[in-house]
C-alpha cells in the first residue's frame, strides 16, 4: 500500500526523459560562467576573488560569516573577467562572479577525499557539508548545515529523502536514484551520524518502478535506513505532505519539519552530502532535465553550475521550433524567464523549452463555484475566497483566511475549470504580506 496525503491532484506527467540515463556534459568548454553570489537562502555571499584573479576548479569565490549560508565554488578553471550585478532565473538582479573560462579543468588542492565517516564527529561532519557549499537542492536552497542542525527542543526522529519528484516533465531525480542508489544510501548514513536519534527514509512515488528496485537494493544491509513507497499524487513532494503521507504527522501552523520530529532533504541534496564527504568535492555540478517539444535532445544532462541557459539549449541539440516560453523548474511551480542568458544554479532541476501549445493557457473566466479549488487544495485553504480577497485588496481578510499558509503549488490553477489565476494571485500577494511581517 502506498502512502498518501489528503486532497491533491494528478496533472499530466509529461516525463519524457525518464528513461534517458544521465549525459555527463562536464566537458564541455563554455566560454563565459556566471555564478551568483545569492544560490541560497539566508545571507548572500560576498566576493572572495577580485577581477583578474586565476581561480581553478574547487576554489571558494564566494562566502559570508552569517549562520544561514553557503559558500560559492568555481566549476571551472580560468580567469575572473568581472564581478556586477547579473540577471537570475526569479528576475532579480544579484551580484555575481564572472569567469571566463581557460577550458583547462585545472583542479584545485584541497579537495581532499574521506574514506570513513564514522571516524568523525558530527560537528566536523555539519563543517565538511558547510564548507562544501551543500543546499537544498530541491528548489528551496536552505543551507543543509543549517536544516542538520535543528533547535535542542526539537526531538528529530526521522530523515525524509524526498524523491518523490510529483512535478510533472522533471526526472532527475528518478535517473539519480537509478544510477547513483549506492551513493544516496551512504548519504543518508552520514545524515544519520549527524542526527543520530533519527531513521532514514527514502519516499519514492510508485511511479518509479527502476527507483524504488535500485534504491531497496541498496538499502540491504543498512540498519535504520527504508524506502517508503508513496502515491503519484501531486504535490506530494511538498515538505508538509510528504511528512504527513509517511509518518501520519503534521506540521503546525507556521512551524517547520522539525516540530513534527522530522528533517526532509532532496535526493541530490543527500548525493551532494556524499560527494563532498567521499570524494571532497563542493558542489559544483547540476544534473538538470532538458525538456520541452522545441528542444532538439531531450534528456537529463550533467551540467556545471555557471553554465547559461542559452548554452543549456545548445547542449541539448538547439530548437526545433523557436520556443513560445522557456520555464525553469517545473511547470507548476517553476519560473517563466525571458532572457536565456541567466545561470543554472545549485537549485536548477529543469528548464522547460515550450511551444505554444504547450505554453497555451486558456482565458480567464468566471467562477463558477463547483468548489474543485477547495476540494483538491492539499494545505485545506479556500483558493477562490483568497482571490476575492485579493480582488478586493482586502490584506486583512487575506491574512484572516490563512493567505499566508498557501505553499504556491498551483493546484488550484490546475484544477480550475474557469482557468481563474488563484495561484497566481496568491503567490504575489503572499510574498507581499511575507515581506511586510519580516520588516516588523
Amino acid at each position: 500500500m502506498a502512502f498518501t496525503f489528503k486532497r491533491g491532484i494528478h496533472p499530466t506527467e509529461s516525463k519524457f526523459t525518464e528513461h534517458v540515463p544521465i549525459i555527463n556534459q562536464l566537458s564541455l568548454r563554455e566560454n563565459e560562467m556566471v555564478f551568483p553570489l545569492a544560490q541560497h537562502l539566508g545571507a548572500p555571499c560576498m566576493p572572495l576573488v577580485e577581477p583578474g584573479q586565476k581561480v581553478r576548479i574547487g576554489d571558494k569565490i564566494g562566502d559570508n560569516e552569517a549562520f544561514v549560508c553557503a559558500p560559492v565554488h568555481s566549476s571551472v578553471s580560468g580567469t575572473v573577467k568581472e564581478i556586477r550585478p547579473h540577471l537570475t532565473v526569479g528576475g532579480a538582479m544579484v551580484n555575481a562572479v564572472i569567469i571566463e573560462n581557460d577550458g583547462e579543468f585545472l583542479e584545485c588542492d584541497n579537495m581532499d577525499p574521506r574514506s570513513n565517516f564514522e571516524e568523525f564527529s558530527k560537528e566536523d561532519i555539519l563543517k565538511i557539508i558547510r564548507e562544501g557549499g551543500v543546499v537544498g537542492l530541491g528548489g528551496a536552497g536552505f543551507p543543509t548545515h543549517v536544516k542538520l542542525s535543528p533547535p535542542p527542543d526539537k526531538k528529530v526522529d526521522t530523515v525524509i529523502v524526498n524523491g518523490c519528484e510529483c512535478e510533472p516533465y522533471l526526472t532527475t531525480d528518478n535517473r539519480l536514484m537509478i544510477e547513483e542508489s549506492e551513493q544516496l544510501v551512504l548519504g543518508v548514513q552520514i545524515i544519520l551520524k549527524v542526527i543520530e536519534t533519527a531513521k532514514g527514509l527514502i519516499a519514492i512515488e510508485d511511479n518509479k518502478p527502476e527507483a524504488i528496485a535500485a534504491v531497496k537494493k541498496a538499502c540491504q544491509g543498512v540498519p535504520n535506513v527504508d524506502v517508503a513507497v508513496v502515491k503519484t499524487k501531486y504535490p506530494q513532494g511538498a515538505e508538509k505532505q510528504l511528512i504527513n503521507a509517511v509518518t501520519g504527522r503534521e506540521v503546525p501552523s507556521g512551524g517547520i519539519p522539525a516540530d513534527a520530529g522530522c528533517i526532509v532533504n532532496n535526493v541530490d541534496t543527500v548525493i551532494a552530502i556524499h560527494r563532498a564527504f567521499f570524494r571532497g568535492r563542493p558542489l559544483m555540478r547540476k544534473v538538470v532535465t532538458i525538456t520541452g517539444n522545441a528542444i532538439a535532445n531531450p534528456g537529463n544532462y550533467k551540467v556545471r553550475i555557471g553554465t547559461k541557459i542559452n548554452d543549456l539549449a545548445q547542449i541539448a541539440g538547439g530548437f526545433k521550433s523557436n520556443p513560445a516560453k522557456v520555464v525553469v523548474g517545473g511547470p507548476m511551480m517553476g519560473t517563466a524567464i525571458f532572457d536565456l542568458d541567466v545561470p543554472v544554479v545549485k537549485t536548477t532541476g529543469g528548464v522547460i523549452f515550450m511551444t505554444d501549445s504547450e505554453a497555451y493557457i486558456p482565458p480567464e473566466e468566471n467562477c463558477i463555484r463547483c468548489g474543485s479549488c477547495v476540494e483538491h487544495c492539499p494545505i485545506g485553504l479556500i483558493p477562490i475566497e483568497l482571490n476575492t480577497d485579493i480582488l478586493r485588496e482586502n490584506s486583512e481578510n487575506f491574512l484572516k483566511h490563512n493567505g499566508l499558509e498557501c505553499i504556491e503549488c498551483g493546484s488550484c490553477s490546475y484544477i480550475c475549470p474557469a482557468k481563474r489565476r488563484l495561484s497566481q494571485s496568491i503567490r504575489t500577494v503572499r510574498r507581499v504580506e511575507l515581506a511586510k511581517k519580516a520588516k516588523k
